[in-house]
């Protein structure tokens, strides 16, 4: 599980519920139009700007925000160091034989294995990688719409409140309740916007970057590999993809 969304949602709604104690009563902040409005609203739009196929995948594309398993750069340029020296060490075609539990390293090894070309191997893991980042880009632009479409069926309901304020200024019973339907509205957009959608946004796409860098890893590796490069060179090499602080660890660390 990812402790930073978990976190990052607790502190927001505690921020937000924190100021509505102090300033007055939570039950003013809860109106069943408003949410009718927003909810079904931004819940409807998302039906007829998605199909179905996509819809049905937006729990799954929240529940990736939550649970993930991060790629973790340096491990992959270890992993593929141990695959050069397996194919320096025997031949590339033993790298077949290697288990390797993450599906593009393996099917970049079977490739490599396979007596590929270089010019091949490369275009078909390009290929993976556009296909992957497409997929990625239908979750992150659900909830990139999703955040715009929050706060314009705020306004929606602001206007719809406005309007029914302005038809019942004779009866002043009428206009406190228009007037919750006019600000929560606008309130309760803001809050799927900013807390839920956009971060939501952000989390994937910046996941969904982190999974091409460690593909591109691969796809580096396997062309040094192919090549019949120093498994240590490739490792400098792929060395590159690490941020300066991870490296000059790594190399302080080899010294000792």
């Amino acid at each position: 599980m990812d402790i930073a969304t978990v976190i990052g949602l607790v502190l927001c709604v505690s921020a937000v519920i924190g100021a509505i104690f102090a300033g007055g009563d939570i039950t003013a902040f809860i109106d069943v139009p408003s949410v009718i409005v927003v909810g079904l609203g931004v819940v409807g739009v998302t039906f007829i700007k998605w199909p179905m196929e996509v819809v049905k995948n937006l729990m799954g594309f929240a529940m990736k925000t939550f649970f993930f398993e991060p790629a973790d750069p340096k491990e992959t340029i270890d992993e593929i160091g141990s695959l050069a020296e397996t194919a320096r060490r025997e031949s590339v075609f033993a790298l077949e034989k290697v288990p390797i539990e993450d599906a593009f390293l393996k099917k970049a090894m079977t490739l490599a294995a396979d007596n590929r070309p270089p010019e091949v191997i490369n275009s078909i893991l390009k290929m993976e990688i556009d296909a992957l980042e497409e997929r990625h880009k239908v979750g992150v632009s659900v909830f990139d719409e999703m955040a715009a479409d929050g706060p314009a069926f705020g306004m929606i309901g602001t206007l719809i409140g406005l309007v029914i304020m302005l038809g019942n200024l004779s009866d002043q019973a009428a206009i406190g309740p228009a007037m919750a339907v006019a600000l929560l509205t606008t309130f309760y957009g803001a809050c799927i916007a900013n807390i839920v959608c956009g971060p939501f946004k952000n989390k994937l796409a910046h996941r969904s970057k982190l999974e091409i860098i460690k593909m591109n890893i691969i796809i580096a590796g396997t062309l040094g590999i192919v090549a019949g490069e120093n498994p240590r060179l490739i490792k400098e090499k792929l060395s590159a993809f690490l941020p300066p602080a991870q490296r000059e660890q790594d190399d302080s660390g080899g010294e000792e």
